[in-house]
């Protein structure tokens, strides 16, 4: 009976522990959205905070909060941490340089992201950048020779239709165009499905390393951050460098600025934990949650994104074929997760 009640409760637990990580990615996503855009259409005085800054500011915080998840599994011993931090990276030159090219890429991603959100309203960026379905699940077919499905086909050209629906323009559009203050359509367009490329590959060319060698997702990500970081201060001498030299790396910085900065650094953290306690379903139903949420609040809240009858058809084959790719018709199948 003991046993049982035990078994019981270990099932309770992981059930819990599911839709708990269920319940933080939706909140992750969907919060990371909305703010990152009102943040770059909110109009206030003085010079608006620097998207190559808020980047390399994540990065850092990415690098330290594996740290201290590092450290937690080092049993908080320093001298531990300190000796794995040496081992893993400092010791593994070659290893650690790997991770140089798709930390190049996500830092390319995730400024990417600040651009398609100063030009994009938060529902239609969602619905949109689940193109990446698509370009991670093209990337490992050719990358990881991993086969798919007749579902995640049908998936795949589901949600190419639904997304073509979802950019469809409107007459609202064309007779109003003043509502789009934020920016340009078209650039918003083009730097999410570089986003989508650049997510698919990188996504895939991570997975491939973690599963040539043994170094832990943590360590894996520090070395992500120390790469992205250095991109990142790369980007800001580029291309705003003459800013921060007038006005400073923190300029513009506020609360929000701030709230976003934390949100974009513990995304990837966030995934990490769904990927360990939830499934590709439950994915897809987050992911869903997200899109209706962004819709909602974009619409009422922030005022900048009225929908159209066939946006709402893309969206609901957008969220379908989410579902979809992640259907597995046999129980004990080896499904292909992107």
């Amino acid at each position: 009976m003991e046993g049982l009640s035990l078994a019981n409760e270990d099932k309770t637990m992981s059930a819990n522990l599911k839709y708990l990580s269920l319940g933080i990615l939706v909140f992750q996503t969907t919060s990371l959205v909305l703010t990152m855009r009102y943040s770059r259409t909110l109009k206030e005085e003085g010079p608006r905070y620097l998207s190559s800054t808020a980047v390399v500011v994540a990065e850092l915080l990415k690098i330290m909060a594996c740290i201290l998840l590092v450290y937690k599994d080092s049993k908080c011993s320093l001298r531990a941490l300190n000796r794995i931090l040496h081992d893993e990276i400092l010791n593994k030159p070659m290893e650690t340089l790997k991770l140089a090219i798709p930390s190049g890429i996500y830092t390319l991603q995730n400024n990417l992201l600040y651009v398609a959100l100063s030009n994009l309203d938060a529902a239609t960026y969602q619905v949109t950048y689940q193109l990446k379905i698509l370009t991670t699940a093209l990337f490992s077919v050719s990358m990881l020779s991993k086969k798919l499905g007749v579902y995640q086909w049908l998936s795949l050209v589901i949600l190419m239709t639904g997304v073509a629906f979802v950019q469809w323009p409107s007459d609202s559009q064309e007779l109003d165009p003043k509502e789009l203050s934020a920016g340009s359509q078209f650039v918003g367009l083009m730097a999410v499905l570089t986003a989508c490329f650049s997510s698919g590959f990188a996504g895939v060319y991570f997975e491939k390393i973690l599963k040539e060698t043994k170094q832990s997702v943590w360590i894996r990500n520090i070395q992500l951050g120390f790469f992205g970081s250095i991109f990142g201060l790369m980007g800001v001498y580029i291309y705003d460098g003459e800013l921060v030299s007038k006005n400073g790396f923190f300029q513009g910085y506020n609360r929000l600025t701030w709230i976003v900065v934390i949100l974009q650094a513990l995304g990837g953290l966030v995934i990490a934990a769904v990927i360990k306690y939830a499934d590709n379903i439950l994915k897809g139903f987050a992911t869903s949650l997200s899109i209706i949420l962004s819709t909602l609040i974009s619409y009422f809240w922030l005022q900048d994104f009225v929908p159209t009858s066939v946006f709402f058809l893309g969206a609901i084959l957008v969220i379908t074929a989410t579902f979809l790719y992640g259907y597995d018709p046999k129980p004990t199948g080896n499904p292909t997760k992107a």
